[in-house]
């Protein structure tokens, strides 16, 4: 499957570009992690290569703020592996958070209201949708 993959994305040259480029961020990641303390290296990943800027995307706030302190020594030690990186921009990654969903109240039907609402449904036709919720209702309040 790999090796389809592969032939496909050798032909042409607009998918040739593109595997060049993704192989250029994969290198530029890997040095990145190299050059990054672990818990740094952790929080932040590269975006992209326009030219000779290198975008990068940090986790945080804080994690923004110390790619940008560092960015010089990562542009001269990018240099120092051979590449051509004159500016290194970071942005700020947002995280999509997701609510909790709550889970729904607790209802329960007292004993009086249980039996109340039984001898309403008994008044009503077999057939009757609003027979069938209320017995559900009940039934239902019996298991809590």
């Amino acid at each position: 499957m790999t090796q389809l993959i592969q032939r496909f994305l050798g032909t042409g040259d607009a998918l040739a570009r593109l595997k060049d480029h993704a192989a250029r961020l994969m290198r530029l990641q890997t040095l990145l992690q190299q050059h990054l303390p672990p818990a740094l290296a952790s929080a932040c990943s590269v975006a992209n290569l326009k030219g000779d800027i290198l975008v990068l995307l940090a986790n945080g706030g804080a994690a923004a703020a110390r790619l940008k302190q560092i960015a010089p020594s990562l542009v001269q030690q990018f240099a120092a592996a051979g590449l051509q990186i004159k500016t290194v921009q970071v942005k700020v990654k947002v995280l999509e958070t997701r609510e909790e969903r709550r889970p729904p109240p607790q209802r329960t039907i007292s004993e009086d209201g249980s039996r109340s609402i039984e001898d309403f449904s008994a008044t009503l036709p077999a057939d009757s949708p609003l027979r069938e919720s209320l017995e559900r209702l009940v039934r239902r309040s019996r298991r809590d």
